[in-house]
């Protein structure tokens, strides 16, 4: 993997920042959203990886990797609404590595979508 790949970068510092976060959450919380939020992590990283990988059938990773970044996004909301994290700032943190993550997760399944619309234009 490139590991220049900004989304790829995003994604892993997303993950880890997720596991140390919720190295802290209370003991109610750590088992159950915590181990939400760190499999959703993991997924994203998945899903980035085969979109990356799979030059094929990235359309199709990333289509499940929008969503996956939008589930996130409500799962933080929620541990934020919880007070499951030390401080604002951590969840900021966390809000803003997942915002990238989603903007960039978005736009590359638009410029696909669009060369894929382009090349079936070509096709008729």
């Amino acid at each position: 993997m490139n590991k220049t790949l900004p989304i790829w970068r995003d994604a892993t510092n997303l993950l880890l920042e997720i596991e140390q976060a919720v190295k802290h959450f209370p003991r109610y919380h750590k088992y159950t959203l915590g181990s939400e939020l760190r499999t959703q992590a993991m997924l994203i990283c998945r899903l980035t990886g085969r979109a990356w990988r799979d030059k094929s059938s990235a359309q199709h990773w990333l289509e499940k990797l929008v969503p996956a970044v939008d589930d996130l996004k409500i799962q933080l909301q929620l541990a934020k609404e919880l007070q499951v994290f030390r401080n604002f700032a951590e969840f900021e943190r966390l809000a803003t590595l997942t915002v990238d993550v989603g903007k960039q997760s978005g736009g590359w399944l638009r410029r696909l979508q669009v060369s894929s619309q382009s090349e079936i234009s070509r096709k008729a």
